[in-house]
């Protein structure tokens, strides 16, 4: 078996950069063509995921968890805040990701060690 031409650390470099492009160009071309905006972010899942890194949290919340659509807030989603949550409706699958704003803080977190 042969070494990888690139070593891993440069390989996840390249992938977040081409990751962070490709979300860019999927929020240029949404308004033209959402199909792609979507295969954009379809090929920017496959990136992370073959070279195992987390797709950035900024970028994590621009596409619905449940059917994988590029996300243009008052285009095709909601975007709310209820009860100390941000709630995103996605308008293609009809479903709802629920991200708490606030954890809260347990008696422990005030006490001193």
């Amino acid at each position: 078996m042969s070494r990888p031409l690139v070593p891993k650390q440069k390989q996840k470099e390249i992938a977040l950069q081409r990751i962070k492009t490709l979300f860019e160009e999927a929020e240029n071309n949404f308004s033209k063509n959402k199909a792609l905006s979507n295969r954009y972010v379809a090929l920017a899942r496959k990136i992370a995921m073959k070279v195992k890194i987390r797709i950035p949290l900024d970028l994590k919340r621009r596409f619905c968890k449940h059917c994988y659509k590029y996300l243009m807030p008052g285009v095709n989603s909601r975007v709310r805040t209820r009860e100390g949550k941000v709630i995103i409706s996605c308008f293609e699958c009809k479903k709802f990701t629920r991200i708490p704003t606030i954890k809260k803080l347990t008696k422990r977190a005030f006490m001193k060690p």
